[in-house]
């Protein structure tokens, strides 16, 4: 069974005109159940994560100044979201949420998180629409409970997975590899096991044979038990923010090839979302529906 990690939460209140989509945490659920990919029953609300867990991956006084509302103005643009109880708490759930799906993920063969892929957040910073970084905590917790041992982040955002790899910098049991625009956001970046960088315009060919070459080498190098996938859909020519050229069909044979190969070597796949920003919705959400179609699909769910 598909689960899906899912909580009202994900969909936070934001001033009209904010540039951050908000509304696909809410859209993605109801495609997904409109087209009758997923039935009620594929969700799963998750739980707050607790101080302890969220301080698996971050710096306990950064994580102490987000649950008591203290964080210096600097770093709340920095962030990007008014600062508020109800905004940690939403990154609480998501925390929770990319936990539970990994778990399930080893049960099932894969798992989603409707929200999360919140890599820009470092181990004692947020950024960039992130406060705590889901999928980083998430693999700090398998590893601490002895539930994997080599674990792959592949984060395919056209923005770094900065905080990821800053997190990350000196684990040698969690190889990151992150493919994205060499000349976007972030712009001074953080150094992951493995960089792709892209120039601005590369289209569907270039993108998937780079995709495809640099996996080979990221599957035998860092030869894991655990696959964490960032699925980010602003790679899109239709995004706002991303500056490439790939195609929808695209997009979604980039996740294919992600998917194929980690179902080929038999290993678990947990996937977050991640960010996208194309001028129409429908064209944010469709993308990230592809994606839990092509799952299905190819782990037989």
């Amino acid at each position: 069974m598909l689960k899906i990690a899912h909580h009202p939460a994900y969909i936070h209140p934001l001033r009209e005109g904010h540039r951050f989509p908000m509304i696909k945490y809410e859209l993605i659920p109801e495609q997904l159940l409109y087209e009758g990919i997923v039935k009620p029953l594929n969700f799963f609300e998750p739980k707050l994560a607790d101080f302890e867990t969220c301080c698996l991956a971050h710096d306990s006084a950064y994580v102490q100044s987000l649950f008591e509302l203290t964080l210096d103005a600097k770093m709340i643009r920095r962030i990007g979201f008014p600062l508020s109880e109800s905004l940690v708490e939403r990154e609480r759930y998501i925390l929770d949420g990319t936990i539970q799906s990994a778990l399930f993920a080893q049960q099932y063969g894969i798992s989603f998180n409707t929200a999360g892929g919140t890599h820009h957040a470092g181990y004692d910073y947020g950024e960039g629409f992130c406060l705590m970084n889901d999928q980083a905590v998430a693999a700090q917790y398998l590893l601490h409970h002895g539930l994997a041992k080599k674990i792959l982040i592949i984060d395919l955002d056209v923005h770094q997975g900065n905080g990821t790899a800053h997190i990350f910098r000196n684990e040698p049991d969690i190889f990151t590899f992150s493919m994205h625009g060499a000349k976007n956001f972030p712009f001074i970046k953080e150094k992951s096991d493995l960089d792709v960088e892209l120039q601005d315009g590369i289209e569907d060919e270039d993108y998937l044979d780079l995709l495809q070459k640099n996996l080979e080498i990221v599957f035998a190098t860092a030869k894991p038990d655990f696959v964490f996938y960032q699925a980010g859909v602003d790679i899109l020519s239709s995004d706002k923010l991303g500056k490439l050229k790939v195609s929808t069909e695209g997009c979604r044979q980039r996740d294919s090839i992600v998917f194929n190969a980690s179902k080929n070597l038999g290993l678990p796949v947990q996937t977050s979302m991640g960010g996208g920003y194309s001028v129409y919705i429908r064209d944010i959400v469709n993308a990230h529906v592809a994606t839990y179609k092509l799952a299905i699909d190819i782990f037989n769910l």
